[in-house]
């Protein structure tokens, strides 16, 4: 239940031609406590709650349990969350043995466009795409919690 991802930013939006799957996604947090975040997301007509724990000190590695819900649960879930509940669309690209998920952001983080990838270990090598930008891995403003609570637009 460990989850090891590096985040991106996204130089331009040529990563579309590439996309296997997109799905809108909408998500809130009942819990944006950096040690114990609750996230409640509905992507494309499933609902999952998920639970993350801390960081390591890199940013790459973290505790993460989810299970699939309901929409209605989700839906009535949403309803409790704190403030700002954040819309994506998110597009999956194949790169070698590894899948990309490229998160496009609107709402009050209109403007940003994140990539992020699932690791089995820390120090795995994969091929970068050109439209990945700078890594902003371990960077706490670029976490979707902290994005409900200090949005894009602010910055």
């Amino acid at each position: 239940m460990l989850e090891i991802e590096r985040k991106f930013l996204v130089k331009n939006k040529s990563f579309k031609a590439e996309a296997i799957s997109e799905n809108r996604i909408v998500q809130g947090f009942l819990n944006s406590d950096p040690e114990r975040i609750v996230r409640i997301r509905i992507k494309g007509q499933k609902g999952f709650i998920t639970v993350k724990g801390k960081s390591n000190i890199k940013g790459t590695t973290r505790f993460e349990w989810e299970k699939e819900i309901s929409t209605t649960e989700a839906e009535a879930l949403l309803k409790l969350c704190e403030k700002c509940v954040i819309e994506k669309t998110r597009y999956e690209i194949k790169q070698g043995s590894h899948i990309f998920e490229v998160d496009e952001f609107y709402g009050d983080n209109e403007g940003l466009i994140m990539a992020e990838i699932e690791l089995n270990h820390e120090t795995e090598i994969f091929t970068k795409p050109s439209w990945l930008g700078k890594e902003v891995t371990g960077e706490v403003r670029y976490y979707n919690s902290q994005l409900s609570t200090n949005p894009y637009k602010n910055w």
